[in-house]
């Protein structure tokens, strides 16, 4: 009886690991935004394709979110093409 409420637990906790996976990724597709009023209303910074990159246009009132996906996903709305989309 033991045995057996282990194995059906484990065989829970598997099954969840692996429907887990499947929302993980459907998540990681990153949103295109239409504009940058639209993506400044989530991310008020702009989002910066990583952490290393400088802002061309000088200092921003904002700290941009670091997605190098999301970036991808938005890449058109980068103007001076410095790394950066829709900084403020």
């Amino acid at each position: 009886m033991r045995k057996s409420l282990y194995v059906f637990i484990a065989l829970l906790l598997l099954s969840g690991a692996i429907l887990g996976d499947a929302s993980i990724e459907a998540a990681v597709k990153a949103k295109t935004y239409k504009n940058c009023t639209e993506l400044n209303k989530d991310y008020p910074g702009g989002v910066a394709k990583s952490s290393s990159i400088k802002n061309k246009g000088g200092k921003t009132k904002y700290k941009p979110h670091v997605s190098s996906e999301l970036y991808e996903a938005n890449k058109k709305s980068d103007r001076d093409k410095d790394g950066i989309a829709c900084e403020k």
